[in-house]
């Protein structure tokens, strides 16, 4: 019998947007999971009418539905949305999954 497939939402920088699309491919093709991607601004395009508190409202149905969150660090880096997004993820008592050891 075949075990169920993990669900995970990406979580990290938009400045890391095509990084990214490439880390969830990677989870889905080598690593088998389900993978929900967050990357709204691939090409850096001007974000002054974007609904912020909505899209974090959304992020945060999507890590509701998930088992765990992977969080895209590169370089150590962690902006505060995806800060947010871990305390988020760990209040609501899924796995967090770094991309880079901290």
């Amino acid at each position: 019998m075949e075990q169920d497939t993990k669900v995970i939402t990406i979580c990290g920088s938009m400045r890391y947007s095509k990084e990214m699309m490439k880390i969830a491919w990677d989870l889905e093709v080598k690593k088998g999971y389900s993978v929900i991607q967050c990357v709204y601004n691939i090409e850096n395009e001007d974000c002054k009418e974007i609904d912020f508190s909505t899209l974090d409202k959304l992020h945060k149905k999507k890590i509701d539905i998930s088992d765990a969150i992977y969080v895209v660090n590169i370089d150590g880096y962690i902006g505060n949305s995806a800060r947010n997004e871990i305390d988020y993820a760990i209040k609501n008592g899924k796995e967090v999954i770094y991309h880079e050891n901290i």
